[in-house]
């Protein structure tokens, strides 16, 4: 008998819901559950709100940027790790396998270095993802290899520690008093700087790349498969191959673009889903949209409020995600499916 999604989209919709009420309620300034729900209500009916104009501006222009690109941020993450793994057949995939992190770090690294604006930095972020995934499915498809998919991560292995020794020499020649520290702090993941104008760049990229998933997810769960099973029933894999890679790399590009290096969202969430609604990716890829934003929220409002400095991103989810992998290793015995 198949297993009911409902139990798990629930508890996936509902970890969502508590951590956008604490990620809007919680912070230096005190806005409450009652300045957030007055405020609501009076912009449903068209009252006049009975809240501080210091406490909508915080939660309006502040408080609220930051958590939906939390939000973005997480469920792209979580997505694009969901697909990677049932492409490639491997629970220990995550979306930085093929290089895009890399890449985006080169890009972002570079455009700090010649001290373009933020933005023009976000931008060859985006575009040295993309690039370095380019870059390594080309070199991987020139190979011809009784195995194409071992070919793929192999090469993404090797462009993506060329990459590293890329952003190492940059921070080796930066200014060790501007530039290298920006480096650094971009490196570990942040949404500290996050504007009303971030969201629009961010929400493009990924809502495209998870609708084209999602448009996918059928033909996904045969890729699941091993390739001569698959093109036995009908699916012409090398073009999937690319589009699957293609829209997964697209939003995985776009949030390391705007949150910086944020790794184990899209390893650790994708298997917290999978044993929520089991292995169909018509349930599993909302189920990890929802749990990737809802974790990655609960881990930006920790972030900001746990200490008087903000704690980047990268730290706290390594913190979580390393035992998760520990534990995942130790039960590689197990079938996984």
């Amino acid at each position: 008998m198949a297993r009911s999604s409902a139990p798990g989209l629930l508890i996936a919709l509902a970890v969502l819901f508590a951590a956008l009420l604490l990620a809007l309620t919680v912070g230096r300034y005190p806005a409450g559950l009652g300045d957030l729900f007055s405020y609501i209500a009076a912009k449903l009916t068209g009252g006049t709100a009975q809240v501080p104009a210091a406490a909508v501006d915080v939660l309006m222009h502040i408080r609220g940027p930051r958590v939906l690109a939390a939000v973005l941020v997480g469920a792209a993450l979580a997505v694009a790790g969901t697909a990677f793994q049932g492409l490639f057949r491997n629970p220990l995939v995550s979306p930085d396998l093929l290089g895009a992190s890399s890449g985006a770090a080169l890009g972002a690294v570079l455009g700090i270095y010649f001290s373009l604006g933020v933005l023009a930095i976000e931008a060859c972020a985006f575009a040295g993802g993309l690039v370095a995934v380019g870059a390594v499915y080309l070199i991987g498809s020139a190979m011809r290899a009784r195995d194409p998919i071992l070919v793929l991560v192999l090469t993404g292995i090797v462009i993506g520690a060329l990459l590293g020794s890329g952003v190492g020499l940059l921070k080796y020649i930066a200014d060790p008093y501007n530039q290298l520290p920006a480096m650094t702090f971009w490196l570990l993941g942040s949404l500290a700087a996050t504007t009303d104008s971030d969201l629009l760049p961010l929400f493009g990229p990924v809502a495209l790349g998870i609708l084209i998933l999602a448009a996918l997810r059928w033909r996904m769960n045969v890729m699941s498969l091993p390739d001569e099973e698959a093109r036995a029933l009908g699916l012409a894999t090398g073009p999937l191959r690319i589009a699957i890679i293609a829209a997964a790399t697209l939003i995985t590009s776009a949030s390391v673009a705007a949150a910086g290096i944020i790794g184990w969202v899209g390893l650790v969430v994708p298997h917290i889903a999978r044993t929520l609604v089991g292995p169909d990716f018509g349930r599993l890829l909302p189920t990890a949209a929802l749990l990737g934003g809802g974790f990655l929220l609960a881990i930006d409002t920790l972030a900001r409020t746990a200490t008087a400095t903000e704690i980047p991103l990268g730290i706290l989810t390594s913190v979580v995600g390393t035992p998760f992998f520990i534990w995942l290793l130790a039960g590689m015995s197990r079938t996984w499916s």
